[in-house]
C-alpha cells in the first residue's frame, strides 16, 4: 500500500466518531470479508455493546468498508464487507495503541472454533455443500486462526485452539480436494502444541498422509492414534481408525485385510456418527474393496448401503461423498458384467460427484475408470483425453512424490496399453494434449 492510501485512510478515520472508531479498529482483526452476525460476535463489548453494532456498522460502512458479492451466499441474504488493507492497517495500530488488539484476537479466534465445529456439524447432517461453501469462505479468517504463531502470548498458548479448528476442518482436506493445505497447517499447529495430540488430531495427520501418497508416513501415526483413542475413551475415533486402516491396505492392494478393517469400522460405528466418516462410506469403501475380487458380496455391500440412507437417517441430505465413491464400484461391478454403457455411465457420475465436491483422489480415480470404459466401449479417442486430462490434473494438484493407489495405477496401466495398441506414439500424444487443454471438467459433462 502506497502512503497516499494511508494518509487517507488516516483521514476517513480522523472523521469517525468514537463508537465508529472503536469499530473501525476492532474490525481490523478480520482477514477476510465478514456479515453482521461475525462483526456482533468478534467486536461487541461493554464500550459497544452489541445491540449498537448495527447501527454503527451502518455509519462506518461507507468510509472504510466494501460490499463483497462472494462467491458463496451470506447469512441469510444479509450484506458481507471486506476492509481494504490501508484501513486494516490504520484500525490495527490504533487497535494496538489502545490496548485492546489481543482481546480482540481472541474473541475472533473462539468465533473461528465455532465457524469450523458448524462446518463440521453441516457436513455430517447432509449439509455437505453448505458445509463446504462456510468452510471456503471464511477460509481467510479460519487459516489465520489455524496460526498459533500470531496469537497472543506464547504459540503454545493457541495451539490446541489451531489443532482443534483444523481437525473441525478434516472434510475440508479430505473430501473437497485441499489435502496439501491440511497436511501443512495440521502439522504446524502440532509441532507448536505442548500437550499430547488427541486421538482425532493424529486420526486426521495419518489420513492426510495418506491421500497425500505417503501410506508409510501414516502407519506411525496410526499407532499413536489407536493409543490416543484408547487413553481417551474415544469410541468413535475407534471406528474411524478401523475405516482409515481398511483404507491404507485398499492404497496398497492389501484387499482382504481392507475389507476386514471396514467392517470392523461398521460394527463400532453408531448409526448417525457425529463426526468423520459416515456409515455409508465405509459401505461404499467395502463394495470398491470387494468389487474386482467378489462382486457379489460388493453388491451385497452396496444394498447396505442403501439400507442405511433410506432406513437409518432421519435427515434429508446425502453424503455426497460417499455417493460418489458407491458410483465408482457400481461402474466397476457392471463393468464385469459386461454392461459396458451403464458401467460408463456410472464412471461418469463418480467422476462429476467428485468433482463438484473438490476431491482430487476421487476425480482422478473415477475419470481413469471412465476412460477405460471408453475404450472398452469403442471411443479410444474419448479415453485418451480422459487420460490427458487427468495427468494435467495431478501434476497441478499432488506434488512429484505422489504415487497414486494400487487399484488406481492397475486402472491405468490396462488402459494405456490398450491405447497404444490403437494409436501410434504422435497421434496418443496428441490426444493426451487434447484432453489436457479441454480438462476433466468439461469432459466429465459429455454424455
Amino acid at each position: 500500500m502506497s502512503p497516499d492510501q494511508l494518509a487517507a485512510a488516516e483521514r476517513g478515520y480522523a472523521r469517525c466518531g468514537p463508537a465508529e472508531r472503536l469499530l473501525w479498529e476492532r474490525l481490523s482483526v478480520f482477514e477476510g470479508a465478514f456479515g453482521r452476525e461475525a462483526v456482533r460476535e468478534v467486536c461487541a463489548s461493554g464500550t459497544l455493546p452489541s445491540e449498537e453494532i448495527q447501527t454503527v456498522l451502518d455509519r462506518l460502512a461507507p468510509l472504510a468498508l466494501l460490499p463483497v458479492d462472494d462467491l458463496f451466499d451470506g447469512e441469510d441474504g444479509a450484506p458481507r464487507y471486506w476492509m481494504p488493507h490501508p484501513m486494516r492497517a490504520v484500525g490495527a495500530r490504533r487497535l494496538t495503541e489502545r490496548g485492546n488488539r489481543w482481546a480482540v484476537v481472541l474473541h475472533h479466534r473462539r468465533w473461528c472454533v465455532k465457524l469450523a465445529r458448524q462446518a463440521a456439524d453441516w457436513w455430517q447432517s447432509g449439509r455437505q455443500v453448505d458445509a463446504r461453501n462456510l468452510a471456503l469462505r471464511e477460509l481467510p479468517d479460519l487459516a489465520a486462526a489455524m496460526d498459533p504463531t500470531t496469537a497472543p502470548l506464547s504459540p503454545s498458548a493457541e495451539a490446541d485452539t489451531a489443532v482443534e479448528i483444523a481437525v473441525s476442518l478434516w472434510f475440508l482436506w479430505l473430501a473437497c480436494g485441499r489435502v496439501a493445505e491440511g497436511r501443512t497447517r495440521l502439522r504446524h499447529a502440532l509441532s507448536l502444541h505442548s500437550g499430547q495430540p488427541s486421538a482425532r488430531a493424529l486420526w486426521l495427520a495419518a489420513y492426510l498422509e495418506l491421500e497425500s501418497g505417503r501410506p508409510e508416513d501414516a502407519d506411525p501415526l496410526l499407532v499413536q492414534a489407536w493409543a490416543a483413542a484408547v487413553r481417551d475413551g474415544d469410541d468413535r475415533c475407534l471406528a474411524m481408525l478401523a475405516h482409515l486402516r481398511g483404507a491404507t491396505a485398499l492404497y496398497q492392494g492389501r484387499t482382504r485385510e481392507a475389507a476386514v478393517e471396514f467392517r470392523d469400522a461398521l460394527s463400532l460405528m453408531g448409526e448417525h456418527p457425529e463426526f468423520g466418516p459416515t456409515r455409508e462410506l465405509c459401505w461404499a469403501a467395502l463394495a470398491l474393496t470387494l468389487s474386482r475380487t467378489d462382486p457379489e458380496a460388493a453388491q451385497e455391500a452396496l444394498d447396505q448401503l442403501l439400507l442405511d440412507t433410506t432406513g437409518r437417517r432421519t435427515w434429508a441430505g446425502r453424503d455426497l461423498w460417499a455417493d460418489a465413491w458407491a458410483h465408482h464400484a457400481r461402474a466397476e461391478l457392471l463393468a464385469w458384467d459386461g454392461e459396458r454403457e451403464r458401467a460408463a455411465e456410472h464412471a461418469r457420475r463418480a467422476l462429476l460427484g467428485h468433482l463438484t465436491l473438490g476431491s482430487a483422489v476421487g476425480a482422478a480415480c473415477a475419470a481413469e475408470l471412465l476412460a477405460q470404459m471408453r475404450v472398452v466401449g469403442g471411443r479410444p479417442a474419448d479415453g485418451a483425453h480422459l487420460l490427458g486430462a487427468v495427468d494435467l490434473f495431478r501434476a497441478s494438484v499432488f506434488d512429484i512424490s505422489y504415487r497414486p493407489a494400487t487399484y488406481c495405477v492397475t486402472a491405468r496401466v490396462r488402459v494405456d496399453e490398450a491405447l497404444r495398441a490403437l494409436f501410434g506414439d504422435l497421434e496418443l500424444r496428441r490426444a493426451y494434449e487434447e484432453g489436457a487443454r479441454l480438462g476433466l471438467f468439461a469432459l466429465a459433462g459429455e454424455a
